[in-house]
């Protein structure tokens, strides 16, 4: 097979992702090695050829679809390349076209043998007897690519204890734009205050200049990491596909807790499951997941009970429960997860609730069943956008990904609420409650509700940003967030973002329309 294919109705599913955003382009290539990566990058920079990423495509900002150029899609690149230990702590290197389930499920099976492995990491892996390992990042969608995952800095459920994808990889290799490759490792290069040097391997050095701008204390996925004295594998994570190819990436692994149990607690009420779950995520350590789901999203999941066999397994949800707040306990043993829960208990009758309206999954099978009903939550307000595109072609879920301060968590909620009401649009909320970051996603039933809710989504983004907040929390800016990033951050932090990415993509091929408007105009001037 070529390396660069012209576009054909064989690759159309090449041209969307999950958030139902559907591109174009003139060719497509599958590379299976960061040789080919570089010949074929090298190749479009020379003859000025935009240049889109992708994996799985399971983003929902756009990132990874193509308007116009050519596709690369890392899929093939799924190889482990190495093992290595340092003071008991173990590291896994892959290449960015591994899925996060296919990586979990090898540490969970203790099948990491590779053929790529040296004899040296088949050391390490008999080290790694008796003990299992995971990769903590905890996407919804577990066919993601990890490459995919640190392109966006995605996080998940169990970030609420564990962290987003950038605190578990230690080191990058990254292809420019020019072919010339980058071997990054954390700790070993810093910015001099908001000054970067950069040295490829081939020996090309660029000194970057990076903006200005400070991040929100709050959960971000929102444009280039920026902070004073910057650890240069930090400038990739997250850079949405606009900065180099990543062909390899070292994952810190995360020792598997002895002891998950998962547990729903139900409301009648959002106040009375909002200030429960503001309670436990102050006073009870080892909290990985605080997540929530309102009325209507619980009113969603009953409908798909009753209409689709695909969620016929879900359990019944009881029609006086309003909302429902899920925690997930991690611990050494089950006597202290017990003990959790016990004390979990008794603040949910002291916030007003009734520990008889729980669900507790103690083992691996139930946990699999609270997993499964967290993940129709969306796929129920896909199908029904599905649905709707049939008689509206143009409409889109419109998915909220913002995030707050602690002490905002109240306030976003009294927007999010006060204006739905004031549009009369029809919404659905879920997430990750214990970093103030829920997903209300609104569901337009035609064009109107379509352009209503845009609308709304632009005063969110500015509202919340003047609460210190950020307008993409975990799923990435890529082409759909764009204008809000503006918002954020405004029109002198974006001008200073372009310049940086023009320093390493002079052409501007790489990931145009992501973060902010293409600047191939100006690079080609």
């Amino acid at each position: 097979m070529e390396p660069m294919q012209p576009f054909s109705a064989q690759f159309s599913a090449y041209l969307k992702d999950e958030s139902r955003t559907i591109g174009f382009a003139d060719s497509i290539s599958f590379p299976k090695s960061e040789a080919e990566v570089l010949t074929i990058l090298t190749y479009c920079n020379q003859n000025n050829i935009p240049v889109t990423i992708q994996g799985a495509r399971t983003g929902l900002a756009a990132a990874a679809v193509p308007f116009g150029g050519h596709v690369m899609n890392l899929s093939q690149m799924k190889q482990m390349l190495s093992l290595r230990e340092e003071n008991g702590q173990f590291f896994l290197t892959v290449e960015p076209g591994l899925t996060l389930l296919e990586c979990n499920q090898k540490l969970a099976s203790h099948q990491l043998q590779s053929p790529a492995f040296s004899a040296a990491s088949l050391a390490v892996l008999e080290q790694m007897e008796g003990k299992t390992f995971f990769f903590a990042p905890d996407p919804t969608e577990t066919t993601c690519t990890i490459g995919g995952m640190a392109a966006c800095n995605a996080s998940g459920a169990r970030s609420f204890l564990y962290g987003p994808t950038r605190n578990h990889i230690t080191a990058l290799r990254v292809v420019l734009p020019s072919g010339e490759a980058l071997a990054l490792r954390r700790g070993t290069c810093f910015a001099r205050h908001r000054q970067l040097h950069l040295t490829t391997e081939q020996g090309t050095s660029y000194a970057l200049a990076l903006p200005q701008y400070r991040m929100p204390n709050t959960k971000n996925a929102s444009g280039y990491y920026i902070k004073e004295n910057l650890d240069a594998i930090d400038l990739f994570l997250g850079s949405d596909g606009t900065l180099g190819v990543i062909t390899a990436l070292e994952l810190k692994l995360t020792l598997l807790p002895a002891s998950i149990w998962g547990i729903s607690f139900f409301f009648s009420a959002e106040e009375t499951a909002l200030r429960f779950a503001d309670t436990v995520r102050h006073q009870m350590p080892g909290l990985a997941s605080v997540e929530y789901f309102d009325d209507a999203a619980l009113t969603l999941l009953r409908k798909q009970k009753e209409t689709g066999l695909a969620f016929a397994a879900l359990p019944t949800i009881a029609e006086a429960d309003r909302c429902c707040v899920y925690l997930e306990l991690h611990s050494d043993t089950d006597e202290e997860n017990m003990e959790k829960m016990v004390r979990l208990g008794r603040v949910m009758e002291q916030c007003g609730g009734d520990q008889s309206r729980t669900w507790v999954a103690r083992n691996e099978t139930d946990l699999s069943l609270l997993h499964f009903f967290r993940h129709a939550v969306p796929e129920s307000a896909n199908l029904i956008i599905d649905e709707r595109k049939k008689e509206y072609p143009e409409i889109t879920k419109l998915g909220a990904d913002m995030s707050v301060p602690d002490d905002r968590l109240f306030d976003v909620m009294r927007l999010y609420r006060t204006t739905l009401a004031e549009a009369h649009l029809e919404s659905a909320t879920w997430g990750h409650l214990g970093n103030n970051h829920l997903h209300v996603n609104i569901l337009p039933r035609d064009l109107s509700d379509f352009h209503k809710g845009k609308a709304l989504y632009a005063r969110w983004a500015e509202e919340i940003s003047a609460m210190g907040g950020a307008v993409s929390a975990e799923h990435g800016v890529g082409k759909i967030k764009a204008p809000f990033l503006a918002l954020m951050y405004g029109k002198e932090a974006i001008e200073e973002m372009r310049q940086l990415k023009l320093t390493l993509d002079p052409h501007s091929i790489l990931g145009n329309g992501n973060l902010f408007p293409s600047v191939r105009k100006e690079a080609e001037a």
